[in-house]
């Protein structure tokens, strides 16, 4: 019945992709909403057995649903549970057993009505469609504090205990310290939660500077890792690494030449945890045993970029892999088995696409697969291994299904003082120079673009814009030496590179000098308006979505969180802040500017764009904002980003003359 039941679904999908459309034979308005669309599938996992997967869809708008379809059954999706809060947002589902699930949402509320915070919360419900059951322990009316931290699901599996899960819990100080009801001991600690019924029990006590706890295979807790506070209740910066030896209660720090080693999962059976140091200026993968000699080996490091993700698979979590982005994301197997399935996977699936392990059954004989790449959005698929069988499952975008793509080409380019700088150039089909083109720095800066499916860009090229995303020097992903000082205190050097992107672009004939513009997301809007103040001629038109107008105001938002003096010391002091701050220089700007912002910001605030337009309006220059009220960093909303790509389209318009 299975292979009946996803035979049927390949059918439908091979029948919606044998027609492609270009989108340029679509309006703006239908163009818009497609690529501004929320993702079909937000999450997809599998159950222990391999026979029915769960998956997160939404409405487009702020309304997420939890499906789960039985494989062997009529393949109809049965709704379990759907979040309607504007606020809050379903993130992630995964399967506790056969009969339960385990979810989170993430939220915004406000400490005193004013400060914005984020919260998370854990529920479970079951596949018999039952009401969901809060697994986050409820706050005491005498707690002091916020409850911002529902818990982070450690283990699914816990040996010797059905039902159970283990889960982090924020432990807060009540006014009734001193009495049997009262805690005068806070923290993050660790407990055993029963999904059907939330009885709960303690197993590892609370931590007041613990951050985070790794458990191993059989459920017991072996990593924790501690960021201090100071006396005046914030981050001091530093990172504590702690370890347990087999059948041990006690931690150990590690220290010495491991100081700097930030481990992320744990084998019981070798007794020893993977994970990431940086060593002779970039980060690789290393593997440390857990015992009194604790012994460093290396599993993969690179002399050009970061190692920087663990593939795991299965109950277990199983490191199978290490994976590393040069021009495409590579992924180096640990497991043979997993690298031939791989090499399998790749020679079948057209276009040879990124594939993504995302879940297994408990015997690992069953796989779900995302394989996607640059012309592709994504599509799930379910492997068997015993019959070598492949079965298309959903779209992870089903309105960009039937359009068809433009490739994403890596590049490098010459900056001014030689340095070659990676990037991608993706152009529109049979498009030749020059035409107008688009700079589309990313955001970070700790960040970097990738070979792979990029809405944005896809919508650019798909308007008739060649798009360029610098890799500038500041971004992260290629060692300590490229990142720098970051692209705040180093932002000359990372918007030089930014502008020496749209150098090249009209250099190589790519570019009309007249019709280039630049865009772009958080530190990208924040380099698409700093290049203004540089060369105020190079662009003819400024797109900055979410953008830092002001580093000093960067500063002060942090000021009532705990990260405040990490926030600080990350931005710096001297010159750069004001030189720095593009809202100063606002007299400077020629082309005109677009800004968008959500008022839920918790990343930038959104005073940054209301800034940014009241200096450019009272120097007299051409500036346009968009404000969202109630949403936040990402606009994840499908007709609040359609609305914004049919501005940005109007906008390129109207001032690039496409």
């Amino acid at each position: 019945m299975k292979n009946r039941m996803l035979a049927n679904t390949a059918a439908m999908i091979a029948m919606v992709a044998a027609t492609p459309v270009l989108a340029q034979e679509m309006g703006a308005e239908e163009m818009a909403a497609r690529f501004g669309a929320r993702a079909t599938i937000l999450d997809i996992s599998l159950s222990p057995d391999g026979n029915q997967i769960a998956y997160l869809t939404s409405d487009n708008a702020t309304t997420e649903m939890l499906y789960v379809i039985d494989l062997n059954g009529t393949a109809e999706p049965q709704a379990l549970l759907a979040l309607t809060e504007a606020n809050s947002e379903l993130t992630n589902c995964d399967w506790a057993n056969n009969e339960w699930l385990v979810c989170q949402a993430v939220g915004i509320t406000r400490v005193d009505g004013s400060t914005p915070v984020y919260f998370t919360r854990q529920l479970s419900v079951g596949t018999d469609g039952s009401d969901p059951r809060l697994l986050t322990s409820r706050r005491s009316i005498g707690s002091y504090g916020v409850y911002q931290d529902g818990g982070t699901v450690l283990a699914l599996d816990v040996e010797g205990e059905e039902n159970r899960i283990l889960m982090t819990r924020e432990f807060l100080a009540e006014t009734t310290a001193g009495t049997r009801l009262g805690n005068d001991d806070p923290g993050l600690g660790v407990e055993s939660v029963d999904v059907t019924r939330n009885r709960r029990r303690t197993v590892e006590d609370a931590d007041e500077h613990a951050t985070r706890y790794v458990a191993d295979e059989h459920g017991d807790i072996r990593l924790k890792v501690r960021r201090p506070i100071n006396s005046a209740g914030r981050l001091t910066g530093e990172v504590e690494y702690y370890y347990r030896t087999p059948n041990s209660s006690s931690w150990h720090r590690f220290e010495g030449g491991l100081a700097g080693f930030s481990p992320v999962a744990v084998n019981a059976a070798a007794n020893i945890a993977y994970g990431f140091q940086e060593e002779d200026g970039f980060t690789g993968l290393y593997r440390v045993s857990l015992d009194d000699e604790a012994r460093r080996e290396e599993v993969l490091a690179r002399t050009d970029v970061d190692v920087d993700r663990l593939i795991r698979v299965g109950r277990q979590r199983r490191v199978v892999g290490v994976s590393y982005a040069t021009e495409k994301r590579q992924i180096e197997y640990l497991d043979p088995d997993f690298a031939s399935l791989a090499q399998r996977l790749q020679a079948a699936l057209p276009g040879n696409p990124l594939i993504d392990i995302v879940d297994a059954s408990a015997d690992e004989q069953t796989l779900l697969i995302v394989a996607s790449s640059d012309v592709d959005p994504g599509m799930s698929y379910l492997l068997e291994r015993e019959t070598n069988s492949l079965s298309p499952l959903l779209p992870l975008r089903d309105p960009l299904m039937e359009i068809a793509m433009v490739p994403m080409r890596p590049i490098t380019f010459p900056a001014a003082d030689g340095t070659q700088i990676p990037g991608y150039l993706t152009m529109p089909e049979g498009a030749e120079g020059p035409m107008p083109a688009i700079v589309l720095p990313h955001g970070g800066p700790g960040s970097r673009d990738e070979w792979g499916f990029d809405w944005l860009v896809q919508f650019f090229a798909a308007r008739g814009y060649a798009v360029l995303q610098p890799n500038f020097r500041g971004s992260a992903g290629y060692g300590e030496a490229w990142f720098g000082r970051n692209g705040f205190q180093q932002w000359q050097t990372a918007v030089g590179d930014v502008n020496d992107a749209g150098r090249w672009l009209v250099a190589e004939g790519i570019a009309d000098p007249q019709r280039m513009g630049i865009a772009g997301w958080s530190y990208g809007g924040y380099a698409a308006l700093q290049s203004q103040v540089v060369d105020p001629e190079l662009y003819q038109a400024v797109v900055a979505i979410a953008p830092v107008t002001d580093l000093e105001l960067v500063v002060e938002e942090a000021r009532p969180y705990t990260n405040f003096q990490v926030v600080r010391r990350f931005i710096g002091d001297g010159p750069h802040v004001e030189e720095g701050s593009p809202a100063n220089f606002a007299d400077r700007f020629q082309a005109p500017v677009l800004l968008f912002h959500g008022t839920q910001d918790m990343n930038v605030g959104h005073f940054q764009s209301r800034r940014m337009e009241s200096r450019l309006e009272d120097a007299g220059a051409t500036v346009r904002y968009v404000e969202y009220e109630g949403f936040d960093h990402y606009l994840d909303h499908g007709q609040v980003r359609g609305n914004m790509l049919l501005a940005i389209d109007e906008f390129l318009t109207e001032h690039l003359g496409q």
